[in-house]
């Protein structure tokens, strides 16, 4: 069990890095369709038919995806309580961004859009391989992922929560580094680096779905 607050904190940012590592590799996979839709269905059939990935990378995920919220969910009561404890030298306004307040927000806006994700995109997979064992088809990806951006709700949907990601993002990773201790000479270029990412790449998501509902067929 892990029972110290540094020790709960630390796991959470090594969780946290974990799944930033996966945002990348997962957005390096989607901007293809961009570009190549060939591309983007010989990635997708790669990972989708992979057992390394299906059997061992994917569980992982999922653990990673489950510890870190469970761990951020009990990091959020832990503090709350400890607040009420010391309400009097509490000063949230003064001591803290507001985005770092309202992580738990933020954190559960983004559970909730994984929750519409895997409907979207892992439930159908898991019927179409292994429910209906329907043929492979290397092919079906990318239409697949075009469909999905047809609604305009969807993608409204979509590119809410990745603000909200890029807003979880923009306080999480930088803090995950000086979680793990990483404060030395290159903190700025780490900061630097993390900013960039929680802009980045959330705004690259926004522009996948925007690309393929404005170009809709």
């Amino acid at each position: 069990m892990i029972k110290t607050s540094i020790a709960r904190k630390v796991a959470m940012a090594l969780s946290g890095l974990f799944l930033i590592l996966f945002l990348a590799q997962h957005f390096t996979i989607n901007i293809t369709s961009v570009f190549s839709e060939k591309i983007f269905n010989m990635l997708s059939h790669f990972m989708g038919n992979n057992p390394l990935v299906q059997f061992l990378l994917q569980p992982i995920l999922i653990f990673g995806v489950v510890f870190h919220f469970v761990m951020g969910f009990v990091l959020q009561i832990k503090n709350t309580n400890s607040r009420k404890q010391s309400y009097v030298a509490f000063k949230g306004n003064s001591n803290s961004s507001w985005v770092s307040r309202n992580m738990i927000i933020s954190g559960i806006v983004v559970l909730s859009f994984l929750g519409l994700h895997f409907y979207d995109f892992w439930v159908p997979e898991i019927n179409y391989k292994y429910i209906k064992f329907l043929p492979s088809d290397p092919n079906r990806y990318y239409s697949e992922l075009v469909h999905k951006f047809h609604s305009p709700i969807r993608v409204c949907l979509y590119s809410l929560s990745f603000i909200f990601l890029g807003l979880h993002l923009f306080h999480g990773f930088y803090s995950s580094f000086q979680s793990v201790g990483l404060n030395n000479k290159y903190t700025k270029g780490i900061k630097f680096l993390t900013f960039a990412f929680a802009i980045i790449i959330p705004s690259g998501f926004i522009f996948i779905a925007l690309f393929h509902h404005l170009n809709y067929y």
